[in-house]
């Protein structure tokens, strides 16, 4: 009888893991097409990073001389990952606001109603942002090649820099993901912007720390924007290593396993105050 009612447990476990698991990945999904279906929220974080790499390459395309200035053959080199984070950041934020958006017009709480798994819901949230992440990081790489950037990392690397990329979608939306559920508010979602953009900024996005001084240099090398960029940036303008995997792919997991708890947390508190 014991055994009998133990295989019965695991078949139902084993069953509703499938059934979390396909809810899971229709919500990714549904995540995506939306995307697809509403390119005004596709564009800005496709166009902007690239006009800001056309700018910093025009501008200060002589830079690479400087001393302290690492050694690549161009300045676009040197900006690829700036590129590649910035439309990130921006594409988790979108993420962000359209979870709160789902709390907004009362689908959240239908799925909440519905027999379905509650951490799909947010599981399937951030799968889609990583999947958009990492097809920002292909759509960047591939864009820019013709314009004279080169990938030292070759065709492995650019493999690494899709996979870094889309680990910190889910980074960064996993901090989206949680204002989102604690506030259930879009502008709330979207006010947080400025501070991703400062962020972003106040790193070494556009100019490497080596040839930053003072208060600058002091909130670049805490930023956690400068090591999640610089891990993917030695990959493109030096080449395969032990030490550039390690950054483009830790550092992003670290802040991952970060944004998750406090999303997880997030999602808890909304769904006891239901």
């Amino acid at each position: 009888m014991t055994a009998t009612l133990s295989v019965q447990s695991t078949a139902a476990m084993n069953h509703n893991w499938r059934i979390g698991f396909r809810q899971t990945v229709a919500m990714s999904k549904r995540s995506v097409l939306a995307l697809w279906r509403q390119p005004a929220l596709v564009v800005p974080s496709m166009i902007f990073p690239l006009f800001f790499a056309a700018l910093g390459t025009s501008s200060f395309g002589r830079a690479i001389n400087l001393p302290g200035f690492p050694k690549v053959d161009s300045f676009l080199d040197f900006s690829l990952a700036g590129t590649i984070v910035q439309g990130v950041l921006f594409g988790s934020v979108q993420s962000g606001s359209a979870l709160a958006t789902d709390i907004e017009n009362g689908f959240f709480y239908r799925l909440m109603a519905a027999p379905s798994s509650r951490l799909g819901i947010l599981v399937g949230r951030l799968a889609g942002a990583a999947a958009y992440g990492a097809f920002q990081t292909l759509f960047f790489s591939l864009l820019l090649l013709p314009f004279g950037m080169s990938i030292k990392g070759g065709p492995l690397g650019v493999l690494i820099m899709v996979v870094s990329g889309g680990l910190i979608a889910i980074a960064i939306s996993g901090f989206m993901a949680a204002a989102a559920l604690k506030t259930g508010s879009s502008e709330a979602v979207q006010g947080i912007f400025p501070l991703v953009f400062i962020m972003l900024f106040f790193s070494s996005a556009f100019f490497p720390r080596q040839t930053m001084s003072g208060a600058y240099k002091h909130i670049a090398d805490f930023n956690p924007i400068s090591h999640l960029i610089e891990g993917m940036r030695d990959i493109c303008i030096d080449g395969l290593s032990s030490g550039a995997i390690a950054r483009a792919i830790l550092v992003p997991i670290a802040i991952m396993i970060v944004s998750f708890t406090l999303a997880l947390r997030a999602l808890a508190q909304r769904i006891a105050a239901q």
